[in-house]
């Protein structure tokens, strides 16, 4: 294990990131749609909050320990779904599954994962984890996407309900992402400069999209699964869908990309047992506002009625305590999550974790609180949120 100690912050993450990951992956992870304005509001609308800092209380016996749609967490923190994740570091989702059953939060693997379902069962001991699914258009190929994801003791479904079509990310195209890339001048003569990663790509078999390759009908091979999913996302996803998704399941349901009051209703409704404040990192309709802004509207139509989370932003155990003091019950992180993955591996993801908790913590104390179910808006400056 490297010693990570003088890695003090997520923002030290991103750097080696930066330097160790390629260039289409590391802007596959770090980038929003058309001008990022939602993905650099996401982070920015955070430090407009202010805390209030309390003096002379007893700060001991802190705990961050809380629940999420029942299941015991250490601190209300999960990792969220991102596709491609084996692209930042070979063998990436079970790198970060292992690190997160290790610090005792949820790993959620997304349904465009290198590593697959299976891979994620074997390499946990068939350690409870959630699965993320979009809705394709082969129903037939989803049917057996949640049977496997049953038979893999996934503990929840997260289906995502903002990708039915895809936002334009510029520096995708201009990257000609692909996974694994395509061996193009341009990319050969980066990779030259990630001997690290490439060393570690070589001693993984797990280079495509584990969860389709090989079982979704017509893709047998890299060359047409690009086809497949331009094909696949379904525009016509409707709340029928979901109730058809609930039912075929049977568990713990989640849905994430609500942004509007109006679809927190419809989401309360429909009886899921989470929804997720989420414009997917800003990767899709640039203009929206950011996650934490559109939480409090959110929290007070139909936080009684659903466990509310949000993701988006977060870099900080600050940006967790804001979040759970304007009423989500937890968050999910993405980016702090590959920045994490791709500098280290495994060790990253735990040091990153490591940190959040310290500044949660720590944090939480300032304000005056010493257990985090205690927390509420009255941390907050007024006028700041």
């Amino acid at each position: 294990m490297p010693d990570l100690s003088r890695i003090t912050c997520i923002e030290d993450l991103r750097v080696v990131a930066r330097r160790r990951v390629p260039r289409m992956f590391y802007d596959y992870a770090d980038s929003g749609a058309w001008t990022e304005g939602t993905y650099r509001a996401n982070e920015d609308d955070f430090r407009k909050i202010k805390l209030r800092q309390r003096v002379a209380v007893n700060m001991e016996g802190r705990s961050t320990r809380s629940t999420m749609i029942g299941q015991e967490v250490a601190m209300p923190v999960a990792i969220a779904p991102t596709g491609m994740t084996g692209m930042q570091h070979a063998d990436g989702e079970i790198l970060g599954a292992r690190a997160a059953k290790a610090f005792g939060i949820p790993f959620t693997l997304s349904t465009m994962s290198i590593c697959s379902l299976e891979d994620i069962a074997a390499a946990t001991g068939n350690h409870p984890f959630w699965f993320q699914l979009y809705v394709m258009k082969d129903r037939d190929f989803i049917e057996r996407l949640i049977d496997r994801a049953k038979a893999a003791n996934c503990s929840a479904l997260q289906l995502t309900l903002d990708l039915q079509v895809l936002g334009q990310r510029h520096k995708d195209i201009k990257n000609g992402l692909t996974a694994p890339p395509k061996p193009t001048i341009a990319n050969l003569i980066n990779l030259a400069t990630k001997p690290r990663w490439c060393m570690g790509m070589l001693g993984t078999q797990r280079r495509s999209f584990g969860n389709i390759v090989g079982h979704a009908k017509n893709v047998g091979d890299l060359s047409s699964l690009s086809s497949w999913t331009a094909e696949q996302f379904d525009p016509t996803l409707s709340w029928a869908d979901v109730e058809w998704i609930k039912k075929r399941w049977g568990g713990k349901l989640i849905l994430k990309g609500i942004m509007d009051v109006e679809d927190a209703r419809l989401a309360a409704s429909s009886g899921a047992d989470a929804l997720i404040v989420s414009n997917h990192g800003g990767r899709q309709l640039d203009g929206a506002q950011s996650s934490i802004e559109a939480l409090p509207a959110i929290v007070e139509a139909v936080g009684t009625e659903i466990e509310v989370w949000m993701d988006g932003g977060i870099r900080s155990g600050q940006d967790v305590l804001k979040a759970r003091a304007l009423g989500a019950r937890g968050v999910l992180i993405g980016r702090a999550f590959l920045y994490a993955l791709g500098a280290y591996g495994e060790a990253g993801v735990t040091r990153a974790l490591q940190i959040l908790h310290k500044e949660l913590d720590i944090t939480m104390a300032f304000c005056g609180r010493t257990q985090i179910d205690e927390v509420d808006s009255s941390i907050l400056l007024p006028g700041t949120f």
